[in-house]
């Protein structure tokens, strides 16, 4: 691994365009498991920003071939020579394809002796194209990282054709997969270096990544990532706006959605005192760990705690819990079981419409405005002010 792990800084940045320049830094770094890196993407290769990373490294083929769009004196920003030195492979529109390869280039270390590091990249709402492939690669222990993007409803003018509402629950289900939703750069930074040694562990200690990206650009917060603060993000969630002993709410929010959370909590804290903040960067660590927990305090092993029982354990018992996700409800809907917790899941879980993200999300009720209903909605006797939201 590289000493300092590539983490864009900018003030505006989408976790799509962040994953492609870690990815192109990491393309001009002489670090050894930069050579073990296979990318793959069916078809989607430059809107998915593999474009830097196939730059500098090329597209893999058994035989030389020029780059067509030079040879013929058509501009492009990309280089596309083929040799057998390129670590790119290219797939036609086939995600069946992409999850076989990854499964092959996966089991390398245990077919060939030889440890192969690959990374495909496909629109999200695609990932059901290929899932009986994806589930055998599983189901064989094959290790690989897929970064699906654009995710949720962010495509929006596009309609439901581009949106995925139901991959955050693979994500949640899939066994030997272990599935992240950053919102911003800095956590993706942190949870793809971690996924490029998770993939490495032997028997159960390691597994498959699946990364939920957005092309939404979103402002970067500016602050120091503590030892403290990057195991949190690994392992799912961490307090962005800590509750007070006397919460009363708390927004727990995933993945593009993260400025209508901050500005819902902003608004509530306008009428209430201790309203918390929830990053939940990993729906499935959060879940894997509270499974595993519970288990193990009913084989007897106690004191055992899980990281979200920690985190919402601090919770007074009236507070409710706000869940808020760009894809099905569900995948944050069972943090009130955690400690008993009212809880109001919101998501997406119909599609079809055309719009801007702002009027989608309005729809769905995932802007603030919806978020702060919600809130009002556990909690009828204490009114939260609303007018001072804009709308959309």
């Amino acid at each position: 691994m590289p000493q300092d792990f590539p983490c864009p800084r900018q003030p505006t940045l989408s976790t799509q365009a962040g994953f492609g320049m870690i990815l192109n830094e990491l393309a001009r770094s002489d670090a050894p498991i930069t050579e073990r890196i296979v990318t793959t993407s069916p078809d989607v290769t430059v809107s998915t920003n593999l474009g830097g990373w196939v730059n500098r490294r090329g597209l893999f083929a058994r035989e030389e071939l020029r780059d067509l769009f030079r040879a013929e004196r058509i501009p492009s920003t990309f280089t596309w020579d083929f040799s057998a030195e390129g670590q790119h492979i290219e797939l036609g529109i086939a995600e069946m394809n992409l999850f076989l390869l990854l499964s092959g280039l996966g089991l390398s270390h245990r077919l060939f002796g030889e440890r192969l590091i690959p990374i495909g990249t496909l629109y999200d709402p695609f990932i059901a194209r290929g899932l009986d492939a994806l589930n055998y690669a599983c189901y064989q222990d094959a290790r690989f990282i897929i970064a699906a993007t654009p995710s949720g409803v962010t495509l929006a003018p596009e309609g439901g054709a581009h949106q995925s509402i139901g991959t955050p629950l693979i994500g949640l289900s899939q066994p030997g997969l272990a599935s992240y939703e950053p919102a911003f750069v800095d956590e993706l930074s942190l949870i793809l270096a971690h996924a490029l040694d998770y993939v490495q562990r032997d028997g159960e200690a390691g597994g498959s990544v699946y990364l939920r990206l957005s092309t939404r650009s979103l402002e970067q917060p500016h602050r120091a990532l503590t030892a403290e603060l990057a195991d949190s993000v690994v392992a799912g969630a961490y307090w962005l706006r800590e509750p007070g002993p006397n919460c009363e709410v708390v927004v727990a929010y995933t993945g593009a959605v993260a400025p209508e959370a901050i500005e819902a909590v902003g608004r509530m804290a306008e009428d209430r005192r201790d309203v918390g903040l929830l990053a939940v960067t990993s729906a499935d660590r959060l879940h894997a760990g509270w499974s595993a927990a519970q288990g193990a305090r009913e084989r007897g092993e106690r004191g055992v705690q899980s990281h979200i029982e920690a985190l919402l354990g601090r919770l007074p018992r009236h507070c409710g819990l706000v869940t808020v996700i760009d894809g099905h409800p569900a995948t944050l809907g069972w943090l009130g079981s955690v400690h008993g917790h009212r809880t109001r899941a919101l998501g997406v879980a119909h599609f079809g419409q055309t719009g801007t993200v702002a009027d989608l999300y309005r729809h769905f009720g995932i802007d603030a405005r919806g978020i702060v209903a919600a809130a009002q909605g556990l909690s009828p006797e204490r009114p939260i002010r609303q007018l001072s939201l804009v709308a959309g």
